[in-house]
């Protein structure tokens, strides 16, 4: 545990690149949101085995699966067991095509149905946005989620699976927690057994800087990444800082997020890093 042992670097165990890029894998609505119309799972599985594999073709070193089409979406106990579901069986097609670490993140900050999707797909993390303190985002008050989960998944015997944890989550408003800066936000995560921080700028697509990665780590020996706002203008200097990023709108055919990967744009970007690195 993290309050006696140092804990072992979770994203060098997972991915053998000093340079760490995930492709967000945003699914269309599932059955029982309200913009689902219908189309049934094999309309939305082949979407999202096609951003898959364009991610994977285009050179990413790792996946990680989101309800993303759920809009607006739930407080964490409102999810319904019909998002897990599919969310497991969509996740489980993508572990068994791509031979890369998948993860799971259930919108919003439902991390115990994340964990549930991960145990049954043989995904190997999930992403909490709010792991501790609290904040007030479009679904309301919303507690972090590290109490329940780290129980739920010593529940499962899932030890193996690792918490990516967001630290001062975009789309909120921190303002109970004004008197705590971000590295001290970040020091009560690894304290509250995370295993990878996440630095996220304010809204989605939007870039997250350089100091707030900086501030993220300042306090906490977790490896950090980026988990917003990644792109080829700034991808070669948020490196310098981080250690790898979670990436998803600026890789979709005219950067917005609910359009299709394109292959073009990833290969840009991971070529990027890779020479960067070399």
């Amino acid at each position: 545990m993290s309050v006696t042992t140092p804990k072992p670097d979770a994203l060098a165990e997972l991915f053998p690149a000093d340079r760490v890029v995930i492709g967000t894998v945003h699914l269309l609505p599932l059955p029982g949101s309200p913009q689902y119309n219908g189309r049934g799972l094999d309309d939305i599985l082949r979407r999202a085995l096609s951003d898959a594999e364009s991610y994977v073709a285009g050179g990413v070193d790792g996946l990680i699966v989101e309800n993303s089409g759920d809009l607006p979406f739930l407080k964490p106990g409102e999810v319904g067991i019909e998002t897990t579901a599919f969310l497991t069986r969509i996740t489980r097609t993508i572990v068994e095509r791509f031979p890369l670490p998948v993860g799971v993140n259930c919108l919003a900050n439902a991390v115990i149905p994340s964990l549930a999707a991960a145990a049954a797909s043989g995904a190997l993390f999930v992403r909490s946005n709010q792991w501790v303190n609290a904040y007030v985002a479009n679904e309301g008050f919303v507690e972090g989620a590290s109490a329940s989960a780290t129980r739920f998944r010593a529940h499962l015997r899932s030890s193996s699976i690792r918490f990516f944890t967001d630290v001062h989550v975009k789309h909120g408003s921190h303002a109970m927690v004004s008197d705590r800066g971000i590295d001290e936000q970040a020091r009560d995560a690894e304290f509250f057994d995370a295993d990878v921080l996440i630095a996220t700028g304010s809204r989605t697509g939007q870039p997250t800087s350089s100091a707030e990665v900086e501030d993220v780590g300042r306090l906490t020996s977790l490896p950090v990444i980026v988990g917003s706002g990644v792109d080829v203008d700034n991808v070669i200097e948020l490196f310098k800082v981080a250690r790898g990023a979670i990436v998803g709108s600026s890789l979709k055919v005219d950067g917005s997020w609910w359009n299709p990967v394109d292959k073009v744009r990833v290969e840009r970007l991971t070529k990027l890093v890779r020479d960067s690195s070399g």
